[in-house]
């Protein structure tokens, strides 16, 4: 386990200037594609809106569905989100060069990715939005997988607040591809933030905690 003293002399020596990149004419002019997109095409529905103002970093924790989830989920929020993704996704034709564009953050699926949870940490600390998808991997079924104490970490670590996010309403497991292609009825809730801070101590007990917040807004119906 990384040890948080080790983990903080990290993010520190790798620490450079912030970059505006959420100003970038290409970004700016995606995001409101994509919300059009999102709202007709897709009828996504935003059941609860974004509960911070745009101003405040944070980690969104949403339960996964399939390969569209990240555009809906910044369909509905104000700020632009940098998101955790699979490594395999990233490395996409086309994907690669506008994850490249929002400062998408590659993960490895082994679980012991230090060079992303350093990239995410740093991200918090920049004073962005962090998305994250805390199960891992698509969910095909209709259960919400485990959470990764990775979450739990970031949110400990970095101070932030952790906004739980659930969606519903689109086609389980379906590819990126696909799943922008086939219409959907999404629906999104976002719940209150939640913070922790240093005094936690339980990593598992955090995760719990996130995962249960975005299972009560599932019960919203």
């Amino acid at each position: 386990m990384i040890s948080c003293i080790s983990l903080a002399r990290m993010i520190d020596a790798d620490a450079d200037k912030k970059i505006d990149f959420e100003s970038d004419r290409t970004v700016r002019i995606g995001r409101a594609a994509a919300l059009q997109f999102a709202l007709y095409y897709h009828r996504l529905k935003i059941l609860s809106p974004y509960p911070l103002p745009p101003e405040q970093p944070a980690i969104i924790a949403c339960n996964h569905l399939n390969g569209i989830d990240p555009f809906f989920v910044q369909a509905a929020c104000p700020r632009l989100i940098t998101w955790m993704m699979a490594q395999e996704y990233y490395a996409l034709p086309g994907v690669k060069w506008f994850c490249g564009k929002i400062h998408a953050i590659p993960v490895e699926r082994t679980g012991k990715d230090l060079a992303a949870t350093r990239a995410a940490l740093r991200a918090l600390k920049d004073g962005r939005v962090l998305g994250v998808f805390p199960e891992g991997k698509v969910e095909t079924g209709l259960d919400i997988m485990p959470f990764q104490v990775g979450i739990a970490l970031l949110a400990i670590k970095s101070g932030r607040p952790v906004v739980p996010a659930y969606l519903e309403g689109t086609q389980r497991g379906l590819e990126m591809l696909p799943a922008f292609l086939y219409p959907n009825e999404a629906r999104l809730r976002f719940g209150e933030p939640m913070h922790f801070g240093e005094e936690e101590r339980s990593m598992e007990a955090v995760t719990r905690k996130i995962q249960q917040a975005v299972k009560d807004l599932r019960e919203l119906g």
